[in-house]
């Protein structure tokens, strides 16, 4: 029997303390695909979409895709952005029939006018299509999920691995799960367990420490007959919202009183670990002193400037750490993004050679992470900041940082810092986003970069060392110094006394 399944992506990851309000132009920045078109570009890439397709080609599905969408991290998603995304999958509702949705979300949308962006749009669309349709939805593990979610959506399957890296396999998975229920095989729901923190204290690292042990348990647990999907969600710290923080999630059928006693116990453990950091967060002097004295034997010091991660809605304009590594006399190394579009546009109407006076970054908010340098260097080069990944979570994805530049500063005798200077604020997972601007990272001594841990994918396999600091960005893991007003308290780990309330 064949089925006609409507899928769609649609995502943000909301950063609610974000001066920078997410707007259309914010998706179009990143990428508003339609149709036929989103399908060429995300349809055999490492997707959401290309799982999807996947599942449709192997049980002979009518896909009708209607669009992908996303916006890099940023402020509050407004109403009229908001709107002018859904319509496209409302109006397609309406226009045909459909056996089932697929939708690829990310699960932390906070709008300007409802806290559970998510949760919204599952409910604009059941109103569509009444309760009885079968709707999957795939999930990034920083979604804070709430409880409207599970209960909209039938099937919720959440990726496995941080950095992100099983996309299309949990888009795939989804899918099947999905076609199931359609079939009538399966009456599959979701349910929901949660512990009173503001995220896993790893932000649900899966490459080592106790999130390896929990991905497998819930590997095995998948295996039982009734159970179709555990997804274990570390939750998004940067959104001020009710359904803030780590959730596990267990999608399937029977006995749920033994889905959810083992779902607390996953959350259990989550709790009980919560003081079990894995992250030494260094000041960026203490960055800096590391590499002023490093020796680059088995590959260059990578240092992640965590708390300016454009990928978490830090700013990407956080001067500190290249503040420090100047005073460091750190040299022959790289710096990117500074996002800084006046100076971007100013170095691109330069000569390339020359010498030029730049006042850069610490622009949007200099209290969360310095202010503006004034600095003088020399232009290398500028571009229109396109690149193509080729790393394990972008492959053959294109990107863009608009408008750019690369600008020597420091010691240039001694090869100085190479600073790639952006318009559009995107972290750095792939070498190619240094490659493209003519740099090579496996060639520096101290590659300094904004992400907080999707750069370990790319970045670790060539680095001798790597390190983490806090600039005391937007993203800084010093919660306290942020407003909070919407989560619920007492919560962890702004609050010490609370109780684990399983």
């Amino acid at each position: 029997m064949s089925f006609n399944v409507l899928t769609a992506e649609m995502s943000h990851e909301t950063n609610s303390f974000s001066r920078q309000p997410t707007d259309e132009g914010a998706f179009r920045r990143r990428y508003v695909l339609m149709g036929a078109a989103a399908i060429a570009e995300r349809g055999q890439a490492n997707t959401e979409l290309a799982g999807f397709l996947d599942a449709g080609r192997a049980s002979g599905w009518q896909v009708n895709h209607v669009l992908s969408a996303a916006a890099g991290p940023s402020g509050k998603v407004t109403r009229a952005t908001f709107n002018w995304l859904c319509d496209p999958i409302l109006s397609t509702i309406k226009r045909h029939s459909f056996d089932g949705l697929l939708l690829g979300l990310h699960g932390a949308m906070d709008l300007d006018f409802c806290q559970d962006g998510e949760g919204e749009l599952l409910r604009r669309i059941r109103t569509e299509v009444g309760k009885n349709m079968p709707i999957a939805i795939t999930l990034d593990p920083h979604a804070n999920v709430s409880e409207q979610m599970c209960a909209l959506a039938d099937i919720v399957v959440s990726f496995k691995t941080y950095p992100h890296v099983d996309m299309r396999e949990t888009g795939r998975h989804g899918g099947e799960i999905l076609h199931r229920t359609m079939a009538g095989e399966i009456t599959p729901r979701t349910i929901l367990v949660r512990r009173p923190m503001l995220e896993e204290v790893n932000g649900g690292r899966t490459d080592i420490g106790p999130m390896v042990q929990r991905i497998s348990e819930a590997r095995a647990y998948e295996e039982q007959a009734d159970v179709f999907a555990v997804s274990i969600n570390a939750g998004f710290a940067s959104a001020d919202v009710a359904d803030v923080g780590p959730t596990v999630l267990v999608t399937g059928q029977g006995d749920f009183a033994v889905h959810a006693a083992f779902a607390e116990t996953i959350a259990d453990d989550i709790w009980n670990r919560r003081h079990e950091v894995l992250n030494d967060y260094l000041s960026v002097e203490e960055a800096a002193a590391i590499a002023a004295a490093y020796e680059p034997n088995e590959g260059p010091l990578i240092i992640a400037d965590y708390a300016d991660n454009p990928g978490a809605g830090g700013y990407g304009d956080s001067t500190e750490l290249l503040r420090a590594l100047l005073e460091a006399g750190v040299r022959d190394a790289c710096l990117g993004p500074m996002v800084d579009a006046a100076v971007a546009q100013e170095l691109g109407s330069a000569v390339v050679g020359g010498r030029v006076h730049v006042t850069l970054g610490g622009k949007t908010d200099p209290r969360f992470g310095g202010e503006p340098l004034t600095l003088e260097g020399e232009l290398v080069s500028v571009s229109d900041g396109r690149f193509t990944g080729d790393g394990p979570m972008i492959h053959g994805l294109s990107g863009s940082f608009g408008p750019s530049a690369v600008l020597r500063v420091g010691d240039i005798e001694g090869g100085g810092i190479e600073v790639l200077v952006v318009t559009v604020a995107r972290q750095i997972l792939d070498l190619q986003q240094f490659k493209a601007f003519g740099i090579d990272p496996k060639r520096r001594r101290v590659v300094a970069l904004k992400s907080m841990h999707h750069f370990r994918a790319a970045f670790e396999p060539i680095a001798g060392q790597v390190i983490v600091c806090d600039s005391g960005a937007l993203c800084t893991p010093r919660y306290h110094r942020l407003p909070y007003r919407n989560v619920p308290r007492p919560i962890f780990p702004l609050d010490q006394d609370v109780a684990p309330a399983g």
